[in-house]
């Protein structure tokens, strides 16, 4: 056991007014850890076709400072790898076409594979060429046949989401080209587990991933790691760069060795390791209901910003409803209106926290916060202050 978290719904199952009355499922939130190959993983207990529904939530557009990030990034693959108008690039998990839009406005082409199908259609009208799929070995096979094999294959946040990483992976290499290029980004297990991040644990993330181990998994599939980025997404992120282990003309640059080097020493591949976590996820807990208490008894008001599913996993947890948190806020038009799953917490507008005018504003999506103390930067007018609540908590003026 890594660190159970208790009973959690769904994290972007986000509750209408209609349904406020009816049972919702809950389904155990534990972590355990392989002894052998040391990939931290969830029990499957819902099939990914239920969690990634035909009406999902999440919409990446809705954070300007992850688009810009998307941008970046297509930027520097263009320069790094030579993409034009000859090259095909494939995303893996498009989502509403945030990230595919930039390579689509240079002229490269692109296909994105994405399973849910509002947030597929809303990038085939950003003109992103998309269809809607699982990916997998099968998939990819087909994918292969239809638009051929792409020069760069992408997927941001993916590669944790998978129940069955060994079908995924073993896919990507199915389609991509002799020559090709796999990029990769995910949250890194070595930032969850030093700044103690336990709230990206939630049931559509079903792996937490060290670099050892995903160097692992794709060598058992034929791909070898030649690069790696730390980035700051997400509060702490890997970038990967894969191709196919018969590709000479990608060799293993230093970074590789590097941070294999530091995991190594940091014990992860030590099953002794791991064995600290949850203790310090209860301390965090605490700290946080002793905090939203002594405010709610000094009378201050506090609200909530974001209805992300790190927010959930930890509104769950501590038990956080509407004693604490009168309502949060969310940019996204689809869970407006509508309430936080298992604590039922409402679900407004942004312009309703200013209308508001709170005496905290608790950040959920944390791994935001500048842009969002940014934007909000007007309630420090009537003496408003923010909470961020990872790694502990944190009052910002």
């Amino acid at each position: 056991m890594f660190v159970d978290l208790g009973m959690s719904p769904l994290c972007q199952t986000h509750i209408a007014p209609e349904q406020l009355n009816s049972m919702e499922p809950f389904y155990p939130l534990r972590v355990y850890v392989c002894g052998k190959c040391f990939l931290v993983q969830l029990e499957e207990f819902v099939a990914p076709a239920d969690i990634f529904s035909a009406d999902y939530a999440y919409f990446s557009s809705y954070s300007d400072s992850w688009v810009e990030h998307a941008r970046r990034y297509t930027e520097a693959m263009r320069s790094r790898f030579g993409l034009g108008k000859s090259s095909l690039v494939t995303e893996i998990a498009s989502n509403d076409g945030y990230l595919l839009q930039h390579f689509v406005a240079a002229g490269v082409p692109v296909l994105g594979v994405e399973p849910t199908e509002n947030t597929g259609k809303a990038a085939i009208a950003r003109g992103v060429r998309t269809i809607n799929t699982f990916f997998g070995r099968e998939s990819a096979a087909r994918i292969k046949q239809e638009f051929g094999p792409p020069d760069l294959l992408l997927g941001n946040n993916v590669l944790a989401h998978v129940p069955d990483i060994n079908d995924f992976v073993a896919g990507m290499q199915l389609l991509l080209k002799p020559d090709g290029v796999i990029t990769m980004e995910f949250p890194h297990l070595m930032q969850l587990m030093e700044l103690n991040q336990f709230d990206t644990i939630y049931h559509e993330h079903f792996s937490y991933l060290s670099f050892t181990t995903v160097v692992k998994i794709f060598a058992a599939h034929g791909l070898t790691m030649f690069d790696v980025e730390q980035i700051p997404t997400h509060g702490g992120s890997l970038r990967i760069y894969a191709r196919q282990a018969s590709d000479a003309s990608k060799p293993v640059g230093p970074r590789v060795r590097e941070l294999l080097a530091t995991e190594a020493a940091k014990g992860y591949e030590r099953l002794e390791s791991y064995a600290k976590f949850e203790e310090r996820v209860r301390k965090t807990k605490r700290a946080l209901l002793e905090f939203l208490v002594q405010a709610k008894q000094a009378g201050k008001r506090i609200v909530g910003y974001g209805a992300p599913g790190k927010g959930n996993t930890l509104l769950n947890y501590c038990g956080i409803r509407t004693d604490f948190l009168d309502f949060t806020v969310d940019r996204n038009p689809y869970k407006q209106g509508k309430y936080t799953p298992g604590t039922h917490i409402p679900i407004l507008a942004p312009e309703r926290l200013m209308e508001a005018r709170p005496d905290y504003v608790l950040i959920l999506p944390w791994n935001l916060k500048d842009e969002i103390t940014q934007s909000l930067a007007g309630i420090r007018a009537w003496g408003g202050k923010f909470v961020v609540p990872i790694p502990s908590v944190q009052v910002l003026d």
